[in-house]
């Protein structure tokens, strides 16, 4: 299935740049004395996909939250298609585009695969206040179908997600991100947990997102980071250390050091 996504997110609120999708500049996150994150500047462009990548304490969630208006910068400045959008709370950010996945699924557990993604769906809607239930024929109903299938999971549609593998839970999460017209999404560490299997699975379903849609993947297994970005930004101890392709991510001797470690080939 070829997955359509629609590109007006914004109801409403400017058409989209033709500048960078995503950009910070000196942006600062201290709690107290310590700086989590410091003077990160990073532009990335619209459906570009990029690997954030660094050992644990590297300050990648932090640089998500501050992305995402869970936490708001101490310094500096973040723009979303053009927009300053820095002191934007989150559901504004969402309105404009921005949707996100965390390390911890966070999903409605009783509730089945269509539900979840269907309420993910009214959710971003205009009508989501609606107290009157979807009827045969539904635009968010024929969404909701489009969505599990483009993550292939059609076989598990009336399913409880309680009952869904750990693999599948990450699958999900993928739909719900896609509810709506995003134009930008953040993937915090879809692979952790996964099987060989569901992180094969994963990169297909990534690789095939539709073009017009940039995304910026945290993950600590490089196999999938590099096969999936086509730039790469290294962070260490809150700061950026090195940016470039894949392969000369790869093949850098100080990153291959830092976090590859000896079993990296």
């Amino acid at each position: 299935m070829t997955l359509t996504v629609t590109r007006n997110a914004t109801e409403g609120l400017g058409s989209v740049s033709s500048g960078n999708a995503l950009e910070l500049r000196g942006v600062t996150k201290m709690f107290g004395a310590l700086a989590a994150i410091e003077d990160i500047t990073l532009s990335v462009r619209p459906g570009e996909r990029r690997a954030v990548l660094g050992s644990n304490g590297a300050g990648k969630t932090t640089l998500f939250n501050c992305v995402t208006g869970d936490f708001l910068p101490t310094s500096g400045t973040i723009r979303l298609f053009g927009e300053d959008v820095t002191t934007f709370p989150a559901y504004e950010r969402i309105r404009r585009g921005l949707r996100r996945t965390y390390q911890i699924s966070l999903l409605f557990g009783g509730l089945t695969v269509t539900d979840n993604v269907y309420l993910a769906c009214r959710g971003v809607s205009r009508g989501r206040f609606s107290l009157i239930r979807p009827r045969k024929g539904d635009p968010l109903l024929t969404r909701t179908a489009e969505l599990i299938e483009a993550v292939n999971m059609t076989a598990a549609t009336d399913t409880p997600v309680s009952e869904l593998s750990y693999g599948q839970q990450r699958q999900l999460e993928i739909a719900l991100a896609l509810a709506g017209a995003p134009r930008f999404i953040l993937f915090d560490e879809p692979a952790a947990g996964l099987s060989p299997t569901e992180r094969s699975e994963l990169i297909s379903i990534l690789t095939g997102l539709p073009s017009h849609i940039g995304f910026i993947i945290i993950e600590h297994d490089m196999d999938v980071a590099l096969r999936v970005a086509e730039s790469v930004t290294m962070m260490h101890n809150g700061k950026i250390f090195k940016e470039g392709t894949p392969e000369e991510i790869e093949n850098d001797p100080e990153v291959q050091e830092l976090y590859l470690g000896d079993g990296h080939g």
